[in-house]
């Protein structure tokens, strides 16, 4: 309710008798996008801050994906892997590469992103889902320059963009974003009450690069799994793996249409787009939990 009173002779004030509602019980990632002028404030301060004192700046966006590059390359791809008959490995290492770490770096930084920003969580009104969303752009931000790169070296193999291509890398994408979303939205939650999952995140993430076909092709798990490889493809960033593959590594092959037909899974936009349901799913889960806990946030930060 509300009544009328007056500070000076005729002019009126209202005073409005509500109760204070944080501002994503009601409209939680919609209330972020809303306000998006202060989710780019939130990202370009992120992007200053983790290049701050720095002399190479954004190059280390490109130093680190390249280093662990011609690590797998040289490990997996030239001492483990000669003669196993993939061509243009590198290719095929380093477009999982930029998936995986696209995928990561959503995961960890949005794990650690409310713990981080404690003083601005405590201090403003603003929906908290801000910060795990802003450390997956921060993530989408430093993932184009390694496609940058990636794109450069395919066409140095004679890849030519195809409408297929471009839908792949459209679906691996948004699975990454959404999962990565929805799980930095459970984890920073429970981040905030037990410290221990930022170190476990870290030890959980260790598993992810060898768990997609990324320095070992599909071919060789589809091999010694047989018709239990299904549930290896029950893994989404595997799909996104390969949805990138499709895009960018298929295309340098020698034969492509051969390529995509002996080392891609059966249906595999079917399933990216399955993956990408059920990462909404979770998403739609994580922002419910997200919900129910933001209010015990400040106090036990």
């Amino acid at each position: 309710m509300s009544e009328a009173t007056t500070t000076a002779p005729g002019t009126p004030r209202r005073v409005v008798d509500a109760p204070l509602a944080p501002p994503s019980a009601t409209q939680g990632l919609l209330e972020v996008f809303r306000r998006r002028y202060l989710l780019r404030l939130l990202v370009r301060r992120e992007i200053q801050a983790r290049y701050s004192g720095s002399i190479l700046g954004l190059l280390w966006s490109y130093i680190n994906p390249m280093s662990q590059f011609f690590l797998f390359w040289f490990i997996f791809g030239y001492v483990m892997m000669r003669g196993q008959g993939i061509e243009v490995f590198a290719i095929h290492i380093f477009s999982g590469l930029s998936v995986v770490h696209f995928f990561t770096e959503t995961f960890s930084s949005g794990t650690n992103s409310i713990v981080r920003n404690r003083s601005l969580v405590q201090k403003m009104a603003m929906p908290k889902e801000m910060f795990p969303v802003a450390a997956m752009l921060v993530s989408f931000y430093h993932v184009l320059p390694q496609m940058a790169i990636m794109i450069v070296a395919c066409l140095c193999f004679g890849w030519v963009p195809d409408p297929g291509g471009l839908l792949a890398v459209v679906l691996a994408l948004s699975i990454c974003m959404v999962l990565g979303t929805a799980l930095a939205l459970f984890f920073s939650t429970a981040n905030v009450f037990w410290r221990d999952f930022g170190s476990a995140i870290n030890l959980m993430l260790h598993y992810v690069r060898f768990g997609v076909p990324m320095v070992y092709p599909y071919t060789m798990i589809a091999d010694k799994l047989g018709q239990w490889a299904e549930i290896y493809l029950l893994n989404p960033i595997s799909v996104a793996v390969l949805l990138f593959q499709r895009a960018f590594w298929v295309g340098t092959t020698s034969n492509p249409a051969q390529t995509a037909a002996h080392h891609l899974p059966d249906h595999l936009f079917l399933r990216g787009f399955i993956m990408l349901a059920v990462a909404l799913v979770v998403l739609l889960i994580a922002q419910r939990t997200f919900q129910k806990l933001e209010n015990k946030i400040p106090e036990r930060l």
